[in-house]
C-alpha cells in the first residue's frame, strides 16, 4: 500500500526525468473478459484526455464499455480536487455506488485522478468507504492493469498512489471520444505553485514531452483523419522549460501548425509566460486558432500578489491588448475567482474594471475554495458566505452582458464551424464549434459530422448562436468573417 506524502509532493528535485513505453504483461490481456466497466470523469481536460487512456487499458484487458454504472462489473472514477464542489460530487457517487455494491458484491470499484493524491480523501477512504476496491494517482495511471490485477487476486483495498511523478510513459493505448477532435499532452505538472492551487501538489512538477513524440503523435492524427488537435498541460505555456534548450511553446505550435492539420489549439495558459513570440506564431499561422485561454483570477495587483500569480493587473492587461492588436479576431476566456482570503470591496471593484476593459468571449467565474494543504486554506477570511455570492452574482451579471454583446457582432457572419455531433434539443439538427470556439446549431446532413463548414449566424444567445449553412459561399464573400488571419 502507497500512500499520498503532501511533503514528498511539494518537493521538486532535479532528478532527470526518461522516457518509457508503455507495456502490457500478457498475463493480463483476459483479466476483463466477459466483464464491462463504466468510468465517470470529473474535471479538466487533462482528466478527460487521462480518461481516454484509461478506457483504452480496460478495453486492452477484455473490458467492454457499458453506458450505465448501475450495470456494469466495474466501475471507475476519475475524479478532480481543484474545488471543494468536484470533492463533493465525486463523493457523493460513491455514497451512490455503496448500494449498488451492497447487492453486488462482485462490483469492482475504483478511485483514481487529482482527488487520490491527496491525504486527506485517502484517508477518508480508508476510514468511510472500505467498500472500495482500488486506488491509483495520476502519477501511475499507467499501472492500472497491475493495480486491478492486485485487487482481484488478493481481494483487499489496493491502494497504490506515488506522491513523486515518474518517468514520462509513452505510447499509452488511447480511446479517442472523437474521430476527428484529439488531445495532445505536451507537458505534465505544474511548478508556479499558487497559493489557492492544489494541481503542483497532484499533478508533479513540469515534464515536457519530447517534440519528436508530440510531433509523431499529430502526424498520426492527421492519418487518421482528424480535425484538430489541443495541445494539453496544466501551465502548456512553459512546455520546454525543463528540457535544458531553447526550445519552447512558440517553437513547437509553429511546427504543429506546419504539418498542416486544419486546426491546432492550447490550453491552459498561465500570463506569465506568454511571450511575444507566441503571439507572434499564433498570428502568422491561420491553422493555429485565434481563440485564447487566459486566467486573470482577479482584477486586484494586491489580491494577485497574495494568490502567488507572478503579474499585475497592468502586466496582464498589457498582455491582453498586445493580443488583441496582433492576432486578428482572436477572443480571449478567462478564470475569476471571487472572495479569496482578504479581498476587500475595492479590490472586487477592480475585477469589474478589469472585466469591463477586457469583454471577454467567455469565463469561468467561482468562489474561493480552499484546498488542504495550500497556503491560502491557513489564510484569514472575514467575508460571509452571502457577501462571496453576491460578488458572483454580480461578476456574472456583467461578464453575460459582454458575451452576448460579442455574439451579436457576429450577426450575418459567416464562420468556419467543425462540425461536432447531433444536436439533442432537436431545435436543430447538428452542433459544432466556431475557429474561435463558439458553440452553434444548424441544420444539416448527418454525413457533415467531422468536417469544417461554412455556417452564417442567424441569431445569438448569451452562450451559443444559431446559424444556418452555407451550400454556396462563393455568393456571399461579402458575409464572410475572416478570423483566420
Amino acid at each position: 500500500m502507497q500512500l499520498p506524502d503532501y511533503k514528498k509532493a511539494r518537493t521538486r528535485g532535479k532528478e532527470e526525468v526518461v522516457k518509457e513505453l508503455f507495456s502490457l504483461d500478457p498475463k493480463y490481456q483476459n483479466l476483463g473478459k466477459g466483464k464491462t466497466y463504466f468510468v465517470k470523469t470529473y474535471g479538466c481536460q487533462m482528466n478527460e484526455h487521462d480518461t481516454e487512456n484509461i478506457k483504452a487499458m480496460l478495453e486492452v484487458l477484455g473490458f467492454t464499455e457499458s453506458s450505465s454504472y448501475e450495470k456494469c462489473d466495474l466501475v471507475l472514477l476519475n475524479t478532480c480536487s481543484i474545488r471543494e464542489n468536484a470533492h463533493n460530487k465525486a463523493f457523493g457517487m460513491l455514497g451512490r455506488i455503496k448500494h449498488l455494491k451492497e447487492s453486488n458484491p462482485h462490483l469492482l470499484v475504483g478511485v483514481c485522478g487529482c482527488m487520490a493524491q491527496e491525504e486527506g480523501v485517502i484517508e477518508e477512504i480508508r476510514t468511510h468507504y472500505r467498500f472500495v476496491d482500488f486506488v491509483f494517482g495520476t502519477h501511475n495511471l499507467y499501472r492500472l492493469p497491475e493495480v486491478l490485477a492486485k485487487t482481484i487476486e488478493e481481494g483487499n483495498q489496493a491502494i497504490e498512489v506515488y506522491s513523486q511523478e515518474g518517468n514520462i510513459i509513452e505510447d499509452m493505448p488511447v480511446k479517442r471520444a472523437t474521430p476527428y477532435k484529439a488531445y495532445v499532452n505536451i507537458i505534465y505538472g505544474c511548478d508556479k505553485f499558487c497559493t489557492y492551487c492544489i494541481v503542483p501538489y497532484t499533478r508533479g512538477k513540469q515534464r515536457s514531452r519530447a517534440k519528436e513524440d508530440i510531433l509523431k503523435e499529430v502526424q498520426d492524427l492527421i492519418k487518421e483523419g482528424y480535425q484538430e488537435v489541443t495541445l494539453l498541460g496544466q501551465n502548456v505555456n512553459a512546455y520546454g522549460k525543463d528540457l535544458g534548450v531553447s526550445y519552447g511553446l512558440a517553437e513547437l505550435l509553429e511546427e504543429v501548425a506546419k504539418t498542416g492539420i486544419p486546426r491546432v489549439r492550447f490550453m491552459t495558459s498561465h500570463p506569465w509566460d506568454f511571450t511575444n513570440q507566441m503571439i507572434e506564431v499564433i498570428a502568422k499561422y491561420p491553422n493555429i486558432m485565434p481563440s485564447i485561454h487566459l486566467p486573470v483570477q482577479s482584477g486586484s495587483s494586491r489580491i494577485l500578489k497574495l494568490m502567488g500569480r507572478r503579474y499585475t493587473r497592468e502586466e496582464y492587461l498589457a498582455l491582453f491588448h498586445k493580443m488583441k492588436e496582433q492576432i486578428k479576431g482572436v477572443t480571449i476566456s478567462t478564470d475569476i475567482i471571487v472572495g479569496f482570503p482578504g479581498e476587500t470591496e475595492e479590490d472586487f471593484q477592480e475585477t469589474l474594471s478589469l472585466v469591463h476593459e477586457c469583454k471577454f468571449d467567455n469565463a469561468f467565474s467561482f468562489i474561493f475554495s480552499a484546498r488542504e494543504g495550500t497556503p491560502a486554506s491557513k489564510m484569514e477570511d472575514l467575508l460571509s458566505e452571502e457577501e462571496k455570492n453576491n460578488r458572483l452574482y454580480t461578476l456574472n451579471e456583467v461578464l453575460n452582458h459582454y458575451f452576448l454583446e460579442n455574439n451579436q457582432k457576429l450577426i450575418h457572419k459567416i464562420v468556419p464551424v467543425l462540425v461536432e455531433g447531433k444536436n439533442a434539443s432537436k431545435k436543430t439538427t447538428l452542433y459544432g464549434y466556431t475557429d474561435t470556439n463558439k458553440l452553434i446549431n444548424f441544420d444539416g446532413e448527418e454525413n457533415l459530422i467531422g468536417k469544417i463548414v461554412p455556417v452564417e449566424v442567424t441569431e445569438c444567445k448569451t452562450w451559443s448562436l444559431d446559424g444556418r449553412l452555407v451550400k454556396d459561399r462563393s455568393q456571399e464573400e461579402d458575409k464572410v468573417l475572416s478570423t483566420n488571419h
